[in-house]
């Protein structure tokens, strides 16, 4: 491009080069920050389906980079028009190159100290990618999890919860029992939250489920590992009840765990609807949350 074919700005514009940054926020009219006389205030006000780019901390092996789906929040006073949503950015882009339990308790604290409010809220959610080996084969995959941070920070301690989704295998106890031969199967998915007073790994939460149904999932199997899986599973039938109680045995053997819910469904194979079972507990246990000190 020859220099005549550059237009001139107009008039009173100054000319942007690549030496100039653009202008600064500094001396415009910050409309968010002005008074509001109507004395409502909002619970909570933000960015939501955020799609970001993040690195997670993984147990055995290298930190995880994946995309995750976020939301983030703060309360809003009722004297005050609006927030500054830039500034939600602006603290997961400080943040993205680590997300962790600790890292999750420093963003709500940003939040709150940015945004100048009485409560910060954060939902993040992910895919996770762990490799499983085939019972049989030994052939290596990859397996995706759905994995989720919510935490809420107000005026003490954050409150933190983790989730995992976990695909399982189901076989019906009543078919088996019923049939000459066979009974039949499904795959299902359990979804657990916890909140919990230690540092814990999310694959170990999923690895707890997955050895709490009728048998595992895999992404690749052989035909010997597909034989070995079908007997597995017909060894061990399950309803979606015995799945969240068997959770529930092994949650409750763990002091890490203060509060949880389980939820399993079954994608019926014979029938045209799901089965699905819930529960929660609450442990009682109130104490500082170790992790955080």
């Amino acid at each position: 491009m020859s220099r005549k074919d550059v237009r001139a700005p107009p008039d009173g514009v100054e000319p942007m080069t690549r030496e100039s940054p653009p202008p600064p926020d500094s001396g415009m009219a910050d409309v968010q920050n002005r008074p509001d006389t109507r004395r409502i205030k909002i619970d909570k006000v933000g960015v939501k389906d955020i799609r970001y780019p993040v690195t997670v901390r993984a147990k055995n092996q290298n930190d995880q980079r994946t995309v995750a789906s976020v939301n983030m929040y703060v309360d809003l006073p009722h004297h005050y028009k609006g927030t500054h949503m830039s500034r939600f950015i602006e603290i997961l882009a400080r943040h993205r190159h680590s997300i962790s339990l600790q890292s999750v308790s420093a963003i709500l604290s940003d939040m709150k100290q940015r945004l100048n409010a009485h409560s910060a809220h954060l939902e993040l959610s992910f895919p996770y990618f762990i490799e499983k080996k085939a019972p049989v084969s030994g052939e290596v995959s990859l397996m995706e999890y759905t994995c989720a941070f919510n935490g809420t920070q107000k005026n003490g301690r954050p409150e933190i919860r983790v989730s995992v989704t976990v695909p399982i295998t189901t076989l019906c106890p009543c078919s088996k029992e019923i049939s000459v031969y066979g009974a039949h199967n499904q795959r299902g998915q359990v979804t657990v939250t916890v909140e919990f007073k230690k540092f814990f790994w999310m694959e170990d939460l999923i690895r707890l489920v997955e050895t709490s149904s009728s048998a595992e999932v895999f992404s690749l199997l052989k035909r010997a590992d597909e034989k070995f899986i079908t007997e597995t599973a017909y060894q061990n039938p399950m309803f979606v009840e015995d799945v969240v109680r068997e959770v529930a045995i092994k949650l409750l053997a763990d002091d890490t765990f203060t509060r949880f819910s389980i939820a399993a469904e079954n994608f019926e194979s014979i029938h045209n609807h799901s089965a699905y079972a819930y529960l929660e507990h609450d442990t009682g246990g109130d104490t500082e949350p170790e992790w955080i000190k």
